[in-house]
């Protein structure tokens, strides 16, 4: 009886439920042109619900569970706005303002997430933007432990007031592709800076590579475990010792407050934080799984440029394979190699895992299919990882589109690595896309270039352009050479191959030696990071310990428990660095 009272009481609510589409679903909103463009939304279980645009138009019945999905024809590209009516009865919706051309989607870390406002030297150009028919919609910054079919946000359109606040690669990769093809663009951009590639990849993916596998269980764990009001004792200790610390630091000069620690972070659960595997894709690239679009552009890898990390020829093949299947559609994806940064190194064969990164970046253009890149190791700043460049990244990956969507014959990537072949006591290198020719940017000699023998003995070499699309590579200290590499560097200053264009040779190597990362000893990380888990365990029990009476039970209890983690603590300590 009280089961069916229950259902009786819900059913009401399910017949009254409200006809609704994801925010996204807006005014100014743009359709992808030539294409069936898929909507979606909720409504009363098994209602009939009708869209019209234009002179089309499609129905649909709603599930048991209120969500119905359908297509209609978009037709040519428009740039005069229409509106799309969805109606449910007498319940209806109305979508102003909509236009038909190119559909994008943005994605990454803070440099994806870097705003136009952020470069002085674009408020020129801000203040000339006026373009009604190039939208944008900017996704909020927001978390989910389980995926989500909606995230809040508007579309918004070209103007000097919305300008400002647009992703800057994202903005100049659409206005090229606008100003190129005459046709309404839109883009939908949804980033998150300081994040792994991981934490944009479902679950469900990473759980079939055993690498990222093991992050997800490792994720898991902790939120099985995870206790909030341990954490929030924790964090006030913290936070204390940060206002103390801050608090004797009035006075001191700005060299000496440059060194002081930031203010801790609140804490949250795990399946809530960012930047654990999966959060960002549950919260900011579900939402969008579906939306017709021509494809989508990534500007990441920041996050996942270190020892140790899981090779990123294996991690960013996944993410694509996973959004592309969540979409249903192999669609186009450029992605951004990861620009200049650190101090430029100055001896041949230094391991270097963001050189490393950007040459598992070159690889995945042979593994995946309809993928590009930028490449942009003549933007970076040594200084900043955020380049204040983003005009070059952005129209660069627009030639990948240009060429590759629209059809335009053009040199759309810098030179790309080829073939390697001993001769006499050289190394020929031949690439793809030279355009009418390779050169030097600087017209000196070619620099970057690095040779070894079997010894594996890295030298700087001799490099010659020979023909329009090869180089002979070689050294009088390597008289039987095995092995070229070329911009091996976080910062390769100096690196000056590039093709008639002028665009920049990516960073490749000939070898597949072990030589290239440094190497981290994962069992002591593993056992600082337990440590360090420990340590602030009791911190906590010290922090509600204080609050009791040393007679009382519950200060013994947890002076017992103070005591027995203390020992294991000290058990665990690292050997002192000699």
């Amino acid at each position: 009886m009280k089961a069916f009272l229950s259902l009786l009481f819900l059913t009401p609510s399910l017949l009254l439920a409200e006809l609704s589409v994801p925010h996204f679903f807006s005014d100014h909103m743009v359709l992808q042109r030539e294409r069936p463009a898929t909507i979606w939304g909720k409504a009363t279980p098994g209602a009939e619900i009708k869209i019209t645009f234009k002179n089309q138009s499609a129905t649909i019945q709603t599930g048991a569970d209120g969500k119905w999905r359908t297509q209609i024809q978009t037709g040519p590209a428009d740039a005069t706005g229409a509106t799309l009516t969805i109606t449910n009865g007498t319940d209806k919706i109305q979508i102003a303002d909509v236009l038909v051309g190119e559909v994008w989607f943005a994605s990454g870390q803070s440099n994806m997430f870097y705003t136009m406002n952020r470069s002085p030297e674009y408020a020129g150009l801000i203040a000339e933007s006026n373009h009604p028919a190039l939208r944008m919609f900017n996704a909020p910054l927001v978390t989910a432990a389980e995926n989500q079919d909606d995230i809040e946000g508007i579309w918004q359109t070209t103007t000097p007031e919305t300008t400002p606040g647009f992703s800057a690669v994202a903005f100049f990769f659409a206005r090229k592709l606008h100003l190129e093809l005459g046709i309404p663009v839109g883009v939908i951009k949804s980033a998150w800076g300081g994040k792994p590639v991981e934490t944009f990849t479902s679950r469900e993916a990473l759980n079939t590579l055993p690498a990222t596998k093991a992050l997800v269980d490792a994720t898991l764990k902790d939120a099985a475990s995870y206790d909030q009001a341990k954490a929030d004792t924790a964090y006030a200790t913290k936070l204390e010792q940060w206002k103390t610390t801050m608090a004797a630091a009035k006075g001191k000069s700005p060299e000496e407050r440059k060194r002081l620690p930031k203010k801790p972070d609140a804490p949250k659960p795990p399946l809530l934080t960012e930047g654990k595997p999966g959060v960002l894709f549950a919260s900011m690239i579900h939402p969008f799984a579906g939306y017709t679009m021509r494809g989508a552009i990534w500007y990441q890898g920041e996050g996942n440029a270190k020892a140790g990390a899981v090779p990123y020829d294996q991690t960013l093949p996944l993410m694509i394979n996973d959004w592309r299947k969540r979409w249903n559609d192999e669609f186009s994806f450029y992605y951004v190699q990861l620009a200049s940064y650190h101090a430029p190194s100055t001896a041949p064969g230094t391991p270097d895992s963001w050189a490393l990164t950007q040459d598992r970046m070159r690889l995945v253009l042979n593994t995946t299919p309809k993928t590009g890149m930028a490449i942009t190791n003549d933007v970076g700043e040594a200084n900043d990882i955020h380049p204040k460049n983003k005009k070059d990244p952005g129209e660069r990956l627009a030639r990948w589109a240009l060429a590759k969507d629209y059809g335009q014959n053009l040199t759309y990537s810098g030179p790309l690595f080829r073939t390697s072949q001993t001769r006499d006591k050289a190394i020929r290198v031949t690439f793809d896309q030279c355009g009418t020719g390779l050169k030097s940017s600087d017209g000196s000699p070619l620099k970057r270039f690095e040779i070894a023998g079997s010894d594996k003995t890295w030298h700087w070499a001799d490099a010659k352009i020979d023909g329009t699309d090869s180089v002979l590579v070689s050294s009088p200290q390597v008289p039987q050479p095995a092995a070229v590499r070329y911009a091996w560097a976080a910062n390769p200053e100096g690196a000056n191959l590039v093709n008639s264009e002028g665009l920049p040779t990516s960073v490749f190597r000939t070898d597949d030696w072990d030589d290239v990362e440094i190497k981290v000893d994962t069992t002591a990380t593993k056992a600082a990071e337990e440590r360090r888990a420990l340590g602030v365990e009791i911190r906590a029990i010290a922090a509600e310990r204080a609050k009791h009476d040393k007679k009382s039970p519950e200060y013994q209890a947890l002076n017992k428990q103070f005591q027995e983690l203390m020992t294991k603590f000290k058990q665990g300590a690292l050997p002192k660095k000699p």
